[in-house]
């Protein structure tokens, strides 16, 4: 015979995920206990919290959890049409907080900055992706622009794609961008080749590339910082 399930209204006001937000901080809760406050309630054989762990132990890990569509969601026992939107409507708003500046004349003085500016976006995609960001003269935000979706090639960043919206836009200078899905931001051969070719044409044309950033899990290496630009 099964124990019986402990619901979160059997717990101390102070290990209830809402009670335990209101007094800690969103902070203090683990993975399962943020996802149960989304869930509201579980089921007559599990809490919301139990509930919130048997899916992040289905998908893997938490990182996993936004490749999930409407459909594969209710798939989890428990999950309705209801929650499913809640969850990916709550995964999309952190997605969007996490890849927007906090003003758009945001000044962007060190690789890191602009490192922040794509690395939730970018560290888990499973294509490499290539964007840009504009600046003007004092290095102020203009935009944030993609460029192609797909591996890293001269053929994929031709100059002619990528500097016609700086010129545009009036940028005064750019700032590269691709990820490695790897996980690893280590430059290849080729992304070295790349970003000579762009550099050149950036001068000609009167835009300087300030940076080359390769996201990777967590980490980023900048063609600037290491000397490379």
């Amino acid at each position: 015979m099964q124990d019986e399930a402990i619901m979160i209204r059997d717990l101390p006001l102070e290990e209830r995920p809402r009670e335990k937000l209101k007094a800690l901080g969103a902070g203090a809760l683990s993975n399962a206990e943020l996802l149960a406050i989304l869930l509201r309630s579980g089921s007559r054989s599990e809490s919301a919290v139990q509930m919130a762990s048997r899916i992040l132990a289905r998908v893997g890990s938490l990182r996993n959890l936004p490749d999930l569509s409407l459909e594969e969601l209710q798939e989890n026992k428990g999950i309705g049409p209801d929650k499913a939107v809640t969850i990916k409507a709550a995964l999309e708003l952190g997605s969007r907080l996490a890849t927007t500046p906090r003003q758009l004349a945001e000044s962007i003085v060190t690789p890191g900055q602009a490192a922040d500016l794509f690395m939730e976006e970018l560290r888990y995609k499973k294509k490499e992706y290539f964007k840009i960001l504009l600046l003007n003269t004092k290095n102020h935000i203009i935009s944030k622009e993609e460029i192609s979706v797909g591996s890293l090639s001269a053929s994929i960043v031709h100059p002619r794609e990528i500097f016609n919206i700086p010129l545009r836009k009036s940028a005064a200078s750019i700032i590269l961008f691709h990820n490695h899905p790897s996980g690893d931001p280590t430059p290849s051969q080729q992304d070295l080749e790349v970003t000579r070719r762009l550099v050149d044409a950036g001068n000609i044309l009167g835009v300087t590339v300030r940076d080359h950033i390769v996201i990777g899990d967590g980490c980023f290496f900048s063609f600037r910082e290491k000397g490379l630009i």
